[in-house]
């Protein structure tokens, strides 16, 4: 098990780099603790799998850093780093037995065979693989050479790291809702430093301790699922975190008072931005922190529609040329057309350029 920092870390896939838009990776300093299991979430093209490559050794940072418990291993091949990496596609050994296959990292660094049997059998329970262990791997399902795959990763206890590149997309839906709750227990049970990258937040939210989330090559937040839900760092985790995610609503801020349009409404905080000239400012607020009552009430809107995704129902409004969400508790009463809408004042948020602004008490 290995703390990771990354110090100064950028890459840029491009051979002589000229400014900020040329990396792929925008520069970081960040530090994973020892025994975390970290999730890496964001859309395609963020730079999730880049930045994986980079903490395993398949790719060479162009400028920083990659520290295990304090040693430089920058430079160092996956095999010095003692990590185990599981691909988002099958890498097994078809002419092989299942058993093989997951025996394979440990014969190769000369485990004893009772001490390979026992890990092997006990990573084949939990995958439930026992009864196949006799087979070839070449005439296995792709979800089955992949819980092979998870297993050869897994079945070592040496390694400094575990590091996972959407490891469950060929995996049937119920299986992969299995699979994450496995990871999970094994995670609590051998304290593995796990990385976990995926552009799913459910995948993110159930495994990981903490969730990186990466946007256009940077990382925007780290911190809890509970964090990310109700302090959002950036406007793209709001809208990333959630289903649906959190309402974006531009405005003008003179003090504590927040205005949409010709709506006021109070921040829990005061905030001076005299630097926000010609920048976007926008609210923030989640669809469950919104109310819809009557037109009498709240702001004026207009509802366009009411979603019934099966557990709660979703408003869509408009309120002053802008789209708002509202998650509508069981059995409530909706207008048919005019309402009103007001925000839980406790749980607005207020962004400068896409980033929160703290305000002051």
């Amino acid at each position: 098990m290995a703390r990771i920092e990354l110090s100064n870390l950028a890459h840029s896939y491009l051979s002589r780099p000229q400014d900020r838009a040329d990396y792929a990776l925008k520069q970081m300093t960040h530090v994973w603790e020892e025994g975390g299991a970290y999730a890496l979430l964001g859309p395609s093209g963020c730079g999730k799998t880049t930045l994986l490559n980079i903490i395993s050794g398949l790719l060479v940072p162009t400028q920083g850093q990659v520290l295990f418990d304090g040693r430089d291993v920058t430079h160092d091949s996956p095999e010095l780093r003692n990590i185990a990496q599981v691909f988002q596609f099958p890498v097994i050994y078809d002419s092989m037995s299942v058993y093989d296959n997951l025996a394979f990292p440990l014969r190769n660094r000369k485990f004893p065979a009772a001490e390979v049997d026992r890990r092997v059998r006990d990573v084949a329970e939990m995958l439930e693989l026992t009864d196949r262990l006799k087979r070839r791997a070449e005439n296995l399902t792709a979800d089955m050479k992949q819980k092979i795959s998870l297993g050869r990763g897994l079945v070592r206890p040496d390694v400094n790291a575990i590091l996972f590149d959407e490891p469950l997309t060929v995996i049937d839906p119920h299986l992969k809702w299995l699979l994450r709750g496995q990871l999970k227990q094994l995670h609590k049970e051998f304290n593995h430093t796990m990385v976990y990258v995926t552009h799913d937040q459910t995948e993110a939210l159930t495994f990981a301790d903490k969730v990186v989330v990466m946007y256009e090559g940077e990382v925007v937040q780290i911190g809890t699922p509970e964090e990310l839900f109700e302090k959002p760092a950036h406007t793209f985790v709001g809208y990333f975190i959630g289903s649906p995610g959190m309402n974006v609503l531009d405005c003008h801020v003179e003090g504590n008072r927040a205005y949409v349009g010709d709506h006021q409404m109070t921040l829990p905080r005061g905030h001076s931005l005299p630097e926000a000239g010609g920048k976007q400012v926008q609210l923030g607020v989640r669809p469950e922190f919104v109310t819809v009552t009557g037109p009498d009430q709240g702001m004026p809107a207009r509802l366009e529609r009411i979603d019934d995704v099966g557990r709660y129902r979703i408003a869509k409004l408009t309120l002053a040329g802008q789209q708002v969400a509202a998650i509508l508790p069981e059995g409530s009463e909706v207008p048919s057309d005019t309402a009103g809408v007001s925000f839980d004042p406790a749980r607005l948020h207020l962004y400068v350029d896409g980033h929160l602004s703290e305000g002051r008490p």
